[in-house]
C-alpha cells in the first residue's frame, strides 16, 4: 500500500511540474510579445508612423511586406509551439505586426 501511495505521489509531482513548466514558458512568451509591442509602439512614434495593431495570420492570408523590422526570438524552445511576431512595412510603408505560432528553433542536431 505504500508503495501504491508513493508511485501516486510522484506521479502527481510529475504532472504538477510539467504543468508549471508550460504555465511558465506561457508568461516567459507573453512577456517577449508585449515587450515587443511596447518596443514597435515606440519606433512607430519616434518615425512619426501610426501605430501597428496586431494581426493574428491566418493560414492563406496574403501578406504585403516590403520590409522587415524586427521577429521575436524563436530560439527560446525545441519541442513547444510558441507565439512570435514580425513587424514590417508593407509596399504603401505603413507599419504592420503579424503574429503566427511557430516551432522553436533552438534544437541540437
Amino acid at each position: 500500500m505504500d508503495t501504491l501511495k508513493i508511485m501516486a505521489a510522484v506521479s502527481f509531482m510529475t504532472a504538477a511540474s510539467f504543468a508549471m513548466a508550460e504555465g511558465n514558458s506561457d508568461r516567459v512568451y507573453g512577456k517577449m510579445i508585449r515587450a515587443n509591442e511596447k518596443a514597435i509602439q515606440e519606433y512607430a512614434v519616434s518615425i512619426g508612423k501610426n501605430r501597428p495593431e496586431v494581426v493574428h495570420y491566418r493560414y492563406g492570408m496574403k501578406l504585403d511586406i516590403a520590409k522587415v523590422i524586427r521577429t521575436t526570438r524563436t530560439d527560446m524552445t525545441c519541442n513547444e509551439v510558441m507565439p512570435a511576431q514580425m513587424t514590417y512595412e508593407d509596399s504603401n510603408g505603413d507599419l504592420n505586426i503579424l503574429e503566427y505560432r511557430v516551432a522553436g528553433t533552438n534544437c541540437r542536431r
